[in-house]
């Protein structure tokens, strides 16, 4: 069974050698999470490289393989949903061991909160009802 093009984990946007992934850790940005840690190094974004995902789910986080591959899955769906929007860089994920007994909705939301912190993302639009009240800028 193939999949389409567009719906694929490309190599381009994977961290994929030791070499990458010590590059990754040596002088990298560190930002910790309910289930996570990032480890992050952005590139400047009139760079041609673009934003790659390396991850780490150790059998501390999980003895069962199929529970580390779920860990796995669920995080590169995530990446693959926001990787257009994403600065460039290299964003490293490590996996604590209370992201076993998560469900796939609470790891997605942990790691895009981690990207937002990270700076990776913008930042989501503010939650309520309320208007903004008008300054000085928004009158011209």
């Amino acid at each position: 069974m193939t999949s389409s093009p567009e719906l694929r984990f490309p190599k381009s946007a994977r961290v994929r050698t030791r070499a990458d992934y010590a590059c990754a850790f040596d002088s990298a940005r560190r930002v910790h999470g309910a289930h996570f840690q990032l480890v992050f190094k952005t590139s400047a974004p009139e760079a041609a490289d673009t934003a790659k995902l390396g991850l780490a789910v150790s059998k501390k986080v999980d003895t069962r393989a199929v529970n580390r591959n779920r860990i796995r899955r669920v995080l590169k769906e995530a990446f693959r949903a926001i990787s257009a929007q994403a600065q460039p860089g290299t964003y490293v994920f490590v996996a604590k061991p209370s992201a076993r007994a998560v469900e796939n909705a609470g790891l997605s939301h942990d790691f895009l909160r981690l990207m937002q912190r990270a700076g990776a993302l913008p930042p989501s639009p503010p939650q309520g009802t309320m208007q903004r009240p008008p300054t000085n800028d928004d009158s011209a």
